[in-house]
């Protein structure tokens, strides 16, 4: 039996569409897409349509992730539509409009997804962990910290969200964050996903899979999508996430969100704060902002 397991898409087409031809060509028994196909890129749609192609012709596992809520709940009546709440997640907002009539979609997927092999060991998929689909699983989680997140714990337990691939064993469980295809955050631009496989010899085994995309053409849906020019300043720093491999949307919040709710500054004014760090330099430039 095997399973190949993807997280963390982001509207990255050309990053899906290369790592569904590594798939493909290892054939897998069953594929689970693990959370956040939409939102935080450029081709939400365009990879929301992808899955849901190859859910019905293939039967593709799909599970909800924090961002799939995100868009849901732009569609409530009372979701902001201007203020810094609304400039905050302006980038949500903006998928949202992509997305109109495929909210349902988003809505009927589930928190997980399980697989069962001949001897009955469960391989479970979930977005973050058994808490919610934003508490997830880091490096330095503690072990009595993961015992809690993974319960009850299978042979198994398969997560994404932080965009960072890691294997751990704890206690009879083997935990696997498959990382991101759309936009790694552990210093290694390729995408990631995890492969798995169970035999009667030796069990479930898995293997961290990597996978070069262009990322030239990445950079082109930025512009032809209108989602640099259109979705909001924090669109600038998820540019410079894809090329550095590394998160940078915390290091804002960290620093400035309370002080864009208070209206202290504006969000463009943030971001250019966040980006005139010493360490970005290398990251900066066309087609993002430009720097003197």
């Amino acid at each position: 039996m095997k399973v190949a397991v993807i997280s963390d898409i982001h509207g990255n087409l050309v990053a899906l569409e290369t790592v569904t031809n590594d798939i493909e060509q290892w054939q897998p028994d069953v594929v689970i897409i693990d959370g956040d196909t939409v939102n935080r890129g450029p081709l939400s749609l365009d990879c929301l349509n992808f899955v849901l192609a190859k859910q019905a012709m293939q039967d593709w596992r799909l599970v909800k992730g924090n961002h799939e809520d995100y868009i849901i709940d732009c569609d409530r009546l009372d979701a902001p539509t201007a203020g810094p709440e609304f400039e905050i997640r302006r980038f949500a907002h903006w998928t949202y409009d992509q997305l109109k009539g495929e909210v349902d979609a988003l809505q009927e997927m589930p928190d997980g997804a399980s697989v069962f092999a001949p001897d009955g060991t469960e391989l479970r998929a979930v977005h973050a962990s058994m808490r919610n689909n934003r508490d997830g699983v880091y490096p330095d989680t503690t072990d009595e910290d993961l015992r809690q997140i993974i319960a009850p714990p299978p042979a198994v337990f398969v997560t994404g969200h932080t965009h960072r691939s890691l294997i751990r064993q704890i206690d009879d469980t083997q935990v696997v964050n498959v990382g991101s295809v759309g936009s790694s955050f552990d210093g290694d631009r390729r995408s990631s996903y995890g492969r798995f496989q169970w035999t009667k010899a030796k069990g479930w085994q898995c293997e961290l899979r990597r996978v070069a995309y262009d990322w030239a053409q990445m950079e082109q849906d930025y512009i032809n999508s209108g989602f640099l020019a259109e979705a909001g300043p924090l669109a600038q720093l998820m540019l410079i996430e894809l090329r550095r491999a590394g998160g940078l949307v915390y290091r804002w919040a960290s620093r400035y969100i309370e002080a864009v709710k208070a209206g202290h500054l504006t969000m463009e004014e943030s971001v250019r704060l966040v980006m005139a760090d010493e360490d970005l330099r290398p990251f900066l430039g066309m087609p993002g902002w430009e720097f003197d």
